[in-house]
């Protein structure tokens, strides 16, 4: 069963031309639903819809099968739905495991941090990702920008997230680095979350997708699942060819 379902949701801001515009989109537990486009494809409303920044237009927004429209970003995180935002939101001069706990700190009845066990469990939780952090005692800024982002992810995932809405993560990385949330993606996927990977990469979205979503101009161009969509076909809609 779905956890998130749109159906045919516009956007719509004044008299302009809608920057969303008759999309429908299904997310599902264990799964990586790729959502592709270039600048000014209607990504960044999409993800405002979904993560509560913005409400539909017009359409219909399903949770768990109910209709439901957050109020605010807070209210889709308490659904479950979390978003890892290109700005990251971590702190470059805080420690590794103080990021992976920001907000969320972890405190004994007097309320003072246990730090050992936060620790322990930064350790625990990255590795049991895949993803190895030497130290995790070391300011987050030292880290490559394909580790930063990996922690970020992973920080959602152990918050319980059921939703982990990626907005563009491997925009700025390298082969290597891409390759290292790539793969997080995929051990995310395997644990049962539901991921909705926002990118304008082709080659990435066939690597992990399970069902492939490209915007064009705010309209939904293209739309299918693993086994139907080639990577040739997302490539040339990406282009604008003929579909």
């Amino acid at each position: 069963m779905s956890i998130i379902e749109l159906n045919d949701v516009t956007k719509a801001y004044g008299s302009a031309a809608p920057a969303l515009s008759g999309v429908s989109l299904t997310i599902t537990p264990g799964e990586v639903t790729c959502v592709l486009g270039d600048n000014g494809a209607g990504k960044s409303t999409l993800i405002g819809i979904l993560s509560g920044l913005h409400r539909p237009t017009s359409g219909t927004m399903l949770i768990d099968s109910a209709p439901a429209a957050f109020d605010s970003p807070r209210a889709a995180l308490a659904a479950g739905i979390a978003t890892v935002h290109q700005n990251l939101s971590v702190v470059g001069e805080m420690s590794v495991w103080r990021n992976f706990y920001l907000g969320r700190e972890d405190t004994n009845r007097w309320g003072i941090l246990r730090t050992s066990r936060m620790r322990r469990e930064t350790r625990r939780a990255l590795a049991e990702l895949g993803v190895t952090i030497e130290d995790v005692d070391v300011p987050i800024s030292s880290l490559s920008g394909g580790q930063r982002q990996v922690v970020a992810i992973a920080r959602a995932v152990h918050s319980g997230a059921r939703v982990l809405i990626l907005d563009e993560p491997t925009a700025a990385l390298g082969v290597r680095q891409s390759g290292m949330v790539l793969d997080l993606i995929e051990a995310a996927r395997d644990r049962g979350v539901a991921v909705v990977f926002i990118t304008h990469n082709p080659r990435h979205a066939e690597r992990v997708g399970d069902s492939f979503v490209i915007l064009g101009l705010g309209r939904q161009i293209l739309a299918g699942r693993r086994g139907e969509v080639s990577l040739e076909r997302l490539t040339a809609a990406m282009a604008g060819e003929e579909v």
